[in-house]
């Protein structure tokens, strides 16, 4: 049924309302002097509510609250401010104009913030990179999405021949971090004009790149929200709070990590990062810093997990209160296990990068069915369609999709999600069970059809981490020229465990029908996994066997 336009408008101004309650009851929004509301009114005309968030923060709990720390100390609200109005000086007087692309290449560390935000107050094309790119995909990437100025780490460098910027390059972590020479973000700001920049006039948007787990990643832009929805939606289920103190190894050049730095800034929270994940300094910065919150990916998840019981019983977890946890399927073993350890905190959220949040699946959700993501969040709505377009009722395997206020619009080189009544495909399939959470079955694109019989290689793999041997596991079809495709299963053992292809073969057909059983299993030291944890099966594809 369609609404009429004045019921269109009313359901917004409600759901509206509703956002800002949440955001209210969480402190990103608060009953401050009419003094402090002014500036902050005027800091968003001036910056817009991406570039805004540092000057708001400083303005609402203080210039000296702390807004990062990493290897370099503690860098406050006030300071990232400053920091943010020398960067966008800088760019401007060098000759940036609103709309132009500023490609940033950099892992976790106060100075991709200063880019991001100082590109934001320049009303800039913001292209964040993987940092697992090769030097052909740093190219290809970086000319398709348009980069001007391009801020890279000093690891990378040797990866940009062939980068071509109209403006030139600055870098962000330089080896001698004493080094503030005038081609890093560090003597930028240590020289620069900390005056605020001049309105840009112009929106910033953020490109964020796709997985690429099966093709060459694809840029989904997003314009600045103009609406508490993205922020209203997820601390209704996910108890972030104002002036927190956040752990985030979750990459920022993401979607999670990005989304989360942002979210947090808002909050005027203190962010924990490090620019290379370690199980045991994560888990040591939690309870160094009394961390109220974390967000990582649940490859990330599983190491923490794998250091044991007795790193944990050494940790201090009083004050923590939410994981976060999302960017590929985490799985009902590991929802287990985690819990086990970290207590009833964890937050599952099934998105993408492309529809944003869908659902999340909150700790009362895992405790009953820990293997699904949970319910929609407000303002989202999910539903499954079968092959034929129909809505499928409850139970029954189909295609997700999803209609929020925050989607995507449409890929960079071209082309878009397939889309039914507005309502956006995940490129996942899954079903509702009879209480509304939802359970992901695999990618669409993954099932196989063997013998006949329809199968997602997700059922087999969520079977084999149930195993005692197993840390890890995949599965893709492969040709056969009996069958049409078959399973092959891949599998990564526990340190000195034992097993064998006919054991994973027996412990499938034992659990499952006889035709998922693989007809193949190699064994590996690791699965090729990109930097959020989500496996490369086309890497798996191309692998020797026998």
């Amino acid at each position: 049924m369609t609404l009429t336009l004045p019921a269109q408008i009313a359901r917004r101004v409600a759901n509206e309302a509703v956002y800002a309650s949440w955001a209210y009851r969480r402190g990103v929004i608060g009953l401050d002097p009419p003094w402090v509301v002014a500036q902050i009114g005027r800091a968003m005309w001036r910056h817009g509510m991406l570039g805004g968030i540092p000057a708001i923060a400083a303005l609402r709990h203080g210039r000296d609250q702390a807004a990062i720390i990493d290897e370099l100390g503690t860098m406050t609200y006030g300071e990232l401010d400053d920091a943010a109005n020398a960067l966008a000086n800088h760019w401007r007087t060098a000759g940036l104009r609103p709309g132009d692309g500023i490609s940033i290449l950099a892992r976790n560390h106060r100075w991709f913030l200063v880019a991001t935000y100082a590109a934001a107050r320049c009303g800039a094309r913001i292209v964040l990179l993987n940092t697992d790119f090769a030097g052909p995909q740093i190219r290809d990437v970086a000319a398709r999405e348009g980069t001007d100025f391009l801020v890279h780490d000093d690891e990378y460098g040797a990866l940009l021949e062939g980068v071509e910027t109209r403006l030139g390059r600055l870098r962000a972590w330089t080896d001698d971090t004493s080094e503030r020479g005038a081609d890093s973000v560090a003597g930028i700001v240590a020289r620069g004009d900390t005056t605020p920049a001049p309105r840009a006039g112009v929106d910033p948007k953020v490109v964020l790149l796709t997985s690429g787990t099966t093709g060459t990643p694809k840029g989904a832009p997003r314009a600045e929200p103009r609406s508490l929805a993205p922020i209203g939606a997820l601390l209704s289920r996910v108890p972030f709070e104002a002036k927190g103190t956040l752990v985030l190894p979750a990459p920022m050049f993401h979607t999670l990590g990005f989304a989360q730095a942002l979210l947090n800034g808002s909050l005027g929270a203190t962010l924990v990062v490090r620019r290379r994940f370690d199980p045991a300094l994560v888990l040591e910065d939690l309870s160094t810093h009394r961390a109220t919150g974390m967000v990582c990916v649940p490859v990330m998840l599983q190491k923490m997990v794998e250091l044991g019981e007795d790193a944990f019983a050494a940790a201090d977890l009083s004050r923590l209160t939410a994981i976060f946890v999302a960017g590929s399927q985490l799985g009902a073993e590991l929802a287990v296990r985690s819990t086990s350890l970290f207590g009833p905190v964890l937050h599952n959220m099934y998105g993408s990068t492309e529809v944003a949040y869908a659902t999340i699946a909150v700790p009362e959700d895992l405790a009953a069915e820990p293997g699904c993501v949970g319910q929609p969040v407000m303002g989202a709505v999910v539903k499954i369609f079968g092959d034929d377009g129909t809505e499928v009722p409850a139970g029954t395997t189909g295609r997700i999709f999803v209609g929020n206020d925050f989607q995507f619009e449409g890929y960079t080189g071209g082309g878009d999600k397939d889309r039914i009544d507005g309502l956006m495909s995940t490129g996942d399939v899954g079903h509702f069970d009879r209480r509304g959470r939802l359970f992901i079955d695999g990618r669409d694109d993954d099932m196989i059809v063997s013998g006949g019989e329809n199968v997602f290689p997700g059922e087999i793999e969520e079977l084999l981490y149930t195993h005692d041997a197993v840390r890890e596991a995949a599965a893709i079809g492969v040709a056969d020229e009996r069958f049409g495709q078959r399973l092959r299963a891949f599998v990564v053992l526990n340190e000195g465990a034992d097993l064998s292809e006919d054991e994973v073969k027996a412990f499938v057909s034992s659990n499952l029908a006889r035709y998922k059983t693989p007809r193949e299993v190699v064994f590996l030291d690791e699965l090729p996994r990109n930097p959020t944890g989500k496996v490369l099966k086309r890497k798996l594809a191309e692998l020797p066997t026998g």
